[in-house]
C-alpha cells in the first residue's frame, strides 16, 4: 500500500490509517527494541499487540535474541502485558535446535553463546558443551603448549550471544570448523543492542569473529534470513502480501520483510531512526534503498488510537 515510502502513519488521516490497519492479517513483530527494552514494555505496545489479536490477527515474536527459549520469552511476555502462548514465539536458539533436530544430528554441539541455546538442545535431546566462561589464564604461549584441548564428537559450531566471548572461545570454535563436515551455525548477525550513551556489542560482532578465524561462512537462523520464517510460511492461511513486520532495525527487521515479500513497519525506539532512512533514500546505494520500511511510527504505541 506504501510500499517503500516511510510514510508517518501519525500524519494520515484516521481513515487511511484503518484502511492500512485492515490490509495484513498477520503481525511479525520484532521484541527487543520495538515491544520491550530489556525488562520494560515499551508505552502502549502491550496494547497494540493485544488489540491486533482482538481484531482477529495472527500475531507472532521474532526475536533474534538467542539468550533466553521460549518459555522463558513467553513469561516476559505474559509479565508485561502481552498476552501470547509459547507457539506464537519464535527465536534463533529455538529455530537453531529444530534445524540440527530436523537433520537427525547425533554428535555434540560446541555453543559460544548463552543458555538459550543450550536448553533448546537439551530440548530436543542433543548434546552440547555447556556455555560459561573460558579464559586465558596466563599467556598464548602457555595455552597453546598446555591448555588448548579440543573435545571428540564435536560435529556442530553454533555461535549467538556470549557475554564470556574470549580468545580460548575463538580460537576452539575455529579449530572445530577446520573439518568441513562441522556444521557452523549462527543465531543472526545484530551488531549492536539499543542502548542509550554506549555500545554494547551483538552476536553478530561475535560471530563474524569466528567466521574472519575460520575462513568459514555460517549458516545464518536468525533475520534478515527467511529461513526464521520457513515453517511459519508452510501455513496456507498465511499470506505474505497480507503479513506485517514491525522492527526496530532495517537491516534485519525490515530486509526480512523485503525477502519474504511482508509490508513493514519501522518503529523509532530502537537501532534506526528516520533520519537513517532518509539519508538512504538520498544516497545512491540499492542496497541501502532494500532497508527502507513502507510506514514507520516513532513507537508502536501510537497505533492504538485508530484501532
Amino acid at each position: 500500500m506504501y510500499k517503500k515510502s516511510a510514510t508517518d502513519l501519525t500524519k494520515l488521516p484516521a481513515e487511511k490509517v484503518k484502511n492500512w490497519i485492515n490490509s495484513f492479517d498477520t503481525v511479525l513483530a520484532d521484541c527487543d527494541g520495538v515491544l520491550w527494552i530489556y525488562n520494560d514494555a515499551i508505552e502502549g505496545s502491550a496494547n497494540v499487540i493485544n488489540k491486533f489479536k482482538g481484531l482477529g490477527k495472527k500475531v507472532y515474536f521474532v526475536t533474534n535474541n538467542s539468550t533466553k527459549t521460549r518459555p522463558e520469552f513467553l513469561e516476559k511476555a505474559l509479565r508485561l502485558g502481552f498476552n501470547m502462548t509459547q507457539d506464537e514465539i519464535i527465536s534463533t536458539a529455538y529455530v537453531a535446535a529444530q534445524y540440527l533436530k530436523n537433520r537427525n544430528f547425533d554428535k555434540k554441539v560446541y555453543v559460544v553463546g548463552s543458555t538459550g541455546i543450550t536448553k533448546e538442545l537439551d530440548a530436543v535431546g542433543i548434546q552440547h558443551t555447556g556455555v560459561g566462561p573460558d579464559v586465558l589464564q596466563t599467556s598464548l604461549h602457555h595455552f597453546v603448549n598446555h591448555d588448548f584441548k579440543l573435545e571428540d564428537g564435536i560435529g556442530a559450531v553454533i555461535v549467538g550471544f556470549d557475554e564470556h566471548f574470549s580468545f580460548p572461545k575463538m580460537a576452539k570454535a575455529a579449530s572445530y570448523l577446520n573439518d568441513p563436515n562441522c556444521l557452523f551455525i549462527g543465531t543472526n548477525t545484530d551488531e549492536r543492542f539499543p542502548m542509550p550513551g554506549y555500545v554494547v556489542p551483538g552476536s553478530g560482532s561475535i560471530l563474524r569473529s569466528v567466521e574472519v578465524c575460520s575462513e568459514r561462512k555460517a549458516v545464518v537462523m536468525g533475520k534478515p534470513n527467511p529461513f526464521v520464517c520457513e515453517e511459519l510460511l508452510k501455513d496456507p492461511t498465511i499470506k505474505p502480501e497480507r503479513t506485517l513486520m514491525i522492527g526496530d532495525r532495517c537491516n534485519t527487521d525490515i530486509l526480512l520483510g523485503v525477502n519474504c515479500g511482508f509490508q513493514t513497519l519501522l518503529v523509532g525506539t530502537g537501532i534506526h531512526k528516520m533520519n537513517d532512512v532518509e539519508s538512504w533514500r538520498a544516497g545512491d546505494d540499492e542496497e541501502l534503498k532494500k532497508l527502507i520500511p513502507d510506514v514507520y511510527l516513532p513507537k508502536l504505541g501510537d497505533l492504538y488510537s485508530h484501532m
